[in-house]
């Protein structure tokens, strides 16, 4: 039993019912679904694992919330902040995009914006943290957060009548740890678990950053470089204990995508179904254009759509 289950899924969908959104699901042709969690308040699904965070930990203190993040993190932990009537401090490092910055911005967030990668952000917001007193929310490691953001798991199972295969970007992990558990199988009265039967989940990185695939390699979460156009959003430098625990079992397929297939995947993405993507929000769609995953004849696969915090007048050429 992992520390998050499925029974942790199920009372976070009921924590957070009528705070985030149940994001559309899109079926492009036949077994194909779109999950648009772009489309989520904030503009990711990050906003699932911030609302069931700061409901679960009761009272929030005087002082608030805060967080690190490479930007979609902390506009999720802003909004729902602001949501609760409490402050939020977000740190956020010097990749993060001017979009994401003003995003923040606009929702009243307190921003220190220092450090070259997300991990630098983090250690800052960690020091502060412990001088406010103020909740910390981790962007992807904490197992609050990762229940929350296996809501979209059940979403999905729900809104297609169960799929083979989800196909769903990783970074440091939580998103999709909370899938794995979130559509994991359960025999009657059996407490769900993320090893439990359900579908296979296609984990996917960016080449230049992949944090799965060397903890895999390893045998537990390693640090490994970052960078590429989905640095933003994907750009944690090791994988979270808990993700790794859950994605590490037997029904994870760890695949790469390179830049230039994320970079299509997104133009692809607006040219053929006018969907405003970030490059991290294309990285699960880019496995299938790319040919880094290939589904099978018959195949029903949902594909996690997860992020639209972009400028939009970059779609046509980068």
């Amino acid at each position: 039993m992992t520390a998050v289950a499925y029974e942790d899924v199920l009372a976070a969908a009921g924590r957070i019912s009528g705070l985030v959104l149940r994001t559309p699901m899109l079926e492009v042709s036949p077994g194909l679904f779109l999950k648009l969690e772009l489309l989520q308040h904030s503009g990711s699904f990050k906003v699932r694992g911030a609302f069931n965070r700061m409901l679960s930990a009761g009272a929030l203190p005087d002082s608030g919330v805060i967080a690190a993040s490479g930007g979609n993190h902390g506009l999720a932990v802003a909004y729902a902040a602001k949501a609760l009537g409490v402050r939020a401090e977000i740190f956020v490092p010097e990749v993060t995009s001017p979009v994401k910055v003003a995003g923040l911005a606009a929702l009243g967030a307190d921003i220190t914006q220092t450090g070259a990668i997300y991990s630098d952000a983090a250690e800052a917001a960690a020091k502060r943290a412990a001088e406010t007193g103020a909740l910390s929310v981790h962007a992807y490691d904490q197992p609050e957060v990762v229940a929350g953001q296996g809501t979209t798991g059940l979403e999905i199972m729900e809104q297609t009548g169960g799929v083979d295969t989800v196909v769903v970007a990783v970074g440091g992990g939580g998103f999709a740890g909370g899938i794995t558990v979130g559509t994991a199988a359960r025999s009657a009265g059996e407490a769900g678990a993320a090893g439990a039967a359900g579908p296979r989940i296609v984990a996917v990185e960016p080449e230049r950053i992949p944090t799965l695939r060397e903890a895999l390699r390893a045998g537990g979460p390693v640090p490994v470089e970052v960078g590429g156009v989905a640095a933003d959003a994907l750009g944690a430098s090791q994988i979270g204990g808990l993700a790794f625990e859950i994605l590490s079992g037997p029904r994870v397929e760890s695949v790469l995508v390179s830049d230039e297939a994320i970079v299509a995947a997104r133009r692809t993405l607006w040219e053929r179904h006018r969907l405003v993507a970030e490059h991290a929000g294309a990285a699960a769609y880019a496995a299938l254009l790319s040919g880094a995953y290939t589904p099978r004849a018959g195949e029903r696969v949902a594909v996690v759509v997860c992020g639209s915090n972009t400028d939009p007048a970059t779609l046509g050429n980068s």
